[in-house]
């Protein structure tokens, strides 16, 4: 159901994006990166994230890690994550399939900075074994996102 509600998302909203099914999974971000042939920093992760009563989605390049203290500060709130049960109630996409399109609930989008270093990423498209290629820009207007700094730098 869930891959079904981000192919219509899709569909309406962007028909030239096409969403590509693997039989391996790709419900973690070193699966997906192999799934789809890339590094996995290009793999653009989705966070659910509490923040008091609000829920909002986070999307960041698949390497990095959130930065507590740059979220509470951007946020206002410390950011807990969601159980998979919630989740999936919540987003209609179940854990290692979550994405900011199709969505069961209408959630405030944020796309962290660090996307921003690539000319295309990979998020998932609404299963474990589904993923689209979009451009950040792209991804980001395309959900109202805001761009937001809360992700530590990756190491290197």
């Amino acid at each position: 159901m869930s891959l079904a509600s981000v192919k219509a998302d899709l569909a309406a909203r962007a028909p030239d994006l096409t969403v590509l099914e693997t039989e391996a999974s790709s419900a973690t971000v070193a699966l997906a990166a192999e799934a789809h042939g890339v590094e996995p920093a290009r793999i653009a992760k989705t966070l659910s994230l509490r923040l008091g009563e609000r829920v909002v989605l986070l999307v960041a390049r698949g390497d990095a890690r959130l930065d507590n203290r740059k979220a509470k500060a951007a946020f206002g709130a410390k950011p807990r994550m969601l159980g998979p049960e919630e989740v999936e109630a919540i987003t209609g996409h179940p854990v290692g399939g979550v994405c900011p399109f199709g969505l069961a609930t209408p959630l405030p989008v944020y796309c962290d900075v660090s996307l921003k270093a690539f000319d295309e990423v990979v998020p998932a498209a609404g299963s474990p074994n589904s993923a689209v290629r979009i451009t950040p820009e792209r991804m980001a207007a395309l959900t109202g996102a805001e761009w937001i700094d809360v992700c530590q730098p990756p190491e290197t």
